[in-house]
């Protein structure tokens, strides 16, 4: 009795391990080892048109040894930290200066012509460089409030990329 009972007890889990790591083999994350996440930058920029328009960059890291990557140094200017609302509305503007500006915490939204939005939450990193021309819209999403942190580039700075 206790010979069969233990063979469908194993034969119970077969499935369900074929379920857990056939599900996780084809959506093609790794089992075993995880891949590096790059440190990815969303670009606003005026183009020839006037109006801003985005991309997305990974930044590049070298190893330093010793579990630590770095980028290229990006001079900069002074780091402000802000706080907003929900309140928080700017119509369309561009930039202020060319700058990065990191989510801290809470969520933002950013808004192209045409109704393109870029959802900001933490982590996100925004370089903003469309100084001229229509700009975009900012404003607040979700009930609480957003810190974030602006650092703008040196003149002449060239971005990490």
């Amino acid at each position: 009795m206790k010979k069969p009972l233990v063979v469908l007890l194993a034969l119970g889990w077969i499935p369900t391990l074929g379920i857990v790591f056939g599900a996780r083999w084809m959506s093609g994350v790794p089992l075993l080892a995880q891949q590096r996440t790059p440190i990815k930058v969303t670009r606003l920029f005026t183009g020839p048109d006037g109006k801003t328009h985005m991309e997305e960059f990974d930044v590049p890291l070298k190893a330093q040894g010793r579990g630590t990557e770095l980028s290229a140094t990006v001079p900069a200017k002074s780091v402000q930290f802000r706080r907003t609302n929900k309140d928080y509305f700017v119509d369309w503007h561009p930039a202020p200066t060319r700058q990065y500006v990191v989510t801290l915490s809470g969520e933002s939204e950013v808004e192209l012509e045409g109704g393109r939005k870029l959802r900001l939450g933490p982590g996100h990193i925004l370089l903003a460089e469309d100084t001229t021309g229509q700009g975009h819209i900012s404003r607040a999403i979700g009930t609480g409030d957003r810190v974030s942190l602006f650092i703008p580039l040196a003149d002449g700075a060239t971005a990490a990329r």
